[in-house]
């Protein structure tokens, strides 16, 4: 494998995992700005989808997994198994986006 390959499952058909590395993750937190929260607030009226919010969250997650792929670099994986995303509040007004997973070496069967 030329590139590092991210998966969520638990293997890679093909291939077989020949090193354990640990845990690899990345991830940020994104900070809401006022314009974003009234147009926001204006859509909730009305219902329906917040797309300003689902692009910022789109983002963030890219960012997460950029970062998790960047620190299965470091340790000399060239995948990561098992990759999860996971995000949670944190103040009022900010979201953090976490991406994790197994980082590993592995090779063609």
């Amino acid at each position: 494998m030329d590139e590092l390959t991210v998966v969520t499952t638990e293997g890679i058909p093909g291939y077989r995992v020949v090193e354990v590395k640990g845990l690899a993750r990345g991830g940020v937190v994104m900070a809401t700005h006022i314009g974003r929260d009234i147009i926001a607030g204006l859509r909730n009226l009305v219902g329906g989808e917040v797309k300003e919010y689902t692009e910022m969250m789109a983002k963030a997650r890219e960012i997460a997994l950029q970062r998790m792929m960047e620190n299965a670099r470091e340790m000399g994986a060239n995948a990561v198994i098992g990759m999860r995303f996971m995000t949670s509040n944190v103040g009022t007004r900010m979201a953090e986006v976490y991406a994790f997973g197994t980082a590993v070496v592995v090779e063609r069967e």
